[in-house]
């Protein structure tokens, strides 16, 4: 059971204050960077002392912006306990908790029966309330940082099978009078989505259970959030297609001059395992211009930690930082102008490794969410705990290749 039930409010203030720590590290950053950089311009070389302080601050930076965020994430989490005055509960809501506290399943069955439902019992549990599965999914958003930036669409099957023009229609100009010749159709395939099962299994004390002032499925929704966003984040940038989402690192990269439709174009460094030494900026701008300007307008840079850590600090020709701060709190850091998403499940800096994408990921990168979260109580396996057996079906992979390119850390 999470630690943070009864966790202190977070303020505005305690927000405030983490992100003018962020800024004063960034500071001391950028006067400890720019002292190691003055050193390797002279003939003397870099200093390790120097080296040593930049590390140790960036990580320092890193470790400040992890704690904002996760206060900014506690801050939009609901209280546990019930409202003042008490809202009308749903009719599912109210059967929901009688399952959850005390296993009554007649509520439920009730509710099912009504709806016509295909999620009781026997399918291996009950569906949650609306409310909980909308819970869920928000705080999703907040913590898997593809599904943040990606297009999400909730289905009702298994597959969501999307069809997609491989040649468009013939087109031309033609004179107001003249004849319209009729035009070769389009060629079109299909792209499958399918929705794999991905499930958390929370426990409970029979104390919280009969503590009526704890709003249960807020609970349910508070617990699983960590392992299911750990889970699809995973699987959304290397998953390999079975019983998961395909993560678009999955598909083939080729070097971007011979791209075509169902690969993933890259762009290399030149330099095995890193940027080059010289103008480094020089490659990140190659990758940006590499995506076409339609898609580029609402693109962003994806990296884990390490390779931020690298890139941080870099300058451009001018002298200024290709890496910028968040404007505030809950904002991204910029990266020459576009917003960095931290996914600490892409690859470290490694000869040939994809460590970089960039793109629109709205367009290029599909979620699918099918409707419906199930809780399954089980009294019985952990005794004295209750196991609340939770489960959604989760699928993902690239729908528009021509959004999302790559860095290749190579030749």
């Amino acid at each position: 059971m999470s630690n943070d039930t009864h966790a202190p409010e977070v303020k505005g203030a305690d927000i405030s204050e983490a992100f003018g720590e962020f800024m004063s590290a960034f500071e001391a950053f950028r006067e400890a960077n720019d002292e190691r950089i003055a050193q390797i311009e002279t003939r003397f070389g870099e200093d390790v002392v120097t080296a040593e302080k930049v590390d140790r601050i960036g990580k320092a930076l890193d470790e400040q912006k992890r704690a904002m965020d996760q206060l900014l994430l506690r801050k939009a989490r609901p209280a546990l306990g019930r409202e003042a005055g008490g809202r009308v509960a749903s009719e599912h809501k109210e059967a929901f908790e009688a399952y959850v506290r005390r296993g009554d399943e007649r509520g439920l069955q009730a509710v099912d029966v009504k709806a016509m439902s295909y999620g009781s019992g026997p399918d291996g549990g009950y569906l949650v309330p609306e409310e909980t599965e909308t819970e869920i999914g928000k705080r999703l958003a907040n913590l898997s940082p593809i599904r943040s930036i990606a297009s999400v669409r909730q289905v009702s099957t298994a597959v969501l099978k999307k069809p997609f023009a491989v040649s468009g229609p013939a087109s031309g100009w033609v004179a107001e009078t003249a004849s319209r010749p009729q035009t070769n159709t389009s060629t079109l395939s299909e792209l499958s989505f399918p929705a794999m099962e991905i499930y958390a299994m929370p426990a409970a004390t029979a104390s919280l259970l009969e503590d009526s002032a704890v709003d249960l499925d807020q609970w349910i929704a508070s617990e699983v959030e960590a392992a299911f966003a750990e889970q699809e984040g995973t699987a959304f940038v290397t998953g390999n297609g079975t019983n998961k989402p395909k993560g678009f690192l999955d598909y083939t990269a080729v070097a971007d001059g011979s791209w075509s439709w169902g690969n993933l174009g890259y762009v290399a460094t030149g330099v095995d395992g890193a940027l080059p030494a010289s103008n480094p900026s020089d490659k990140l701008i190659d990758l940006i211009y590499s995506l076409r300007a339609g898609y580029r307008q609402n693109a962003s840079f994806v990296m884990n930690r390490k390779v931020q850590a690298s890139i941080r600090k870099l300058k451009d020709a001018d002298g200024n930082y290709l890496w910028q701060p968040p404007a505030g709190p809950g904002a991204r850091a910029m990266l020459m102008g576009f917003p960095l998403v931290e996914a600490e499940d892409m690859p470290d800096a490694a000869t040939d490794s994809l460590s970089i994408a960039f793109g629109d990921f709205g367009r290029g990168y599909l979620v699918v969410d099918r409707t419906g979260v199930r809780v399954l109580r089980d009294p019985y396996s952990a005794k004295p705990y209750v196991l609340f057996y939770t489960t959604k079906r989760v699928g993902g992979g690239v729908q528009d290749f021509n959004a999302i390119k790559l860095m290749k850390f190579g030749e």
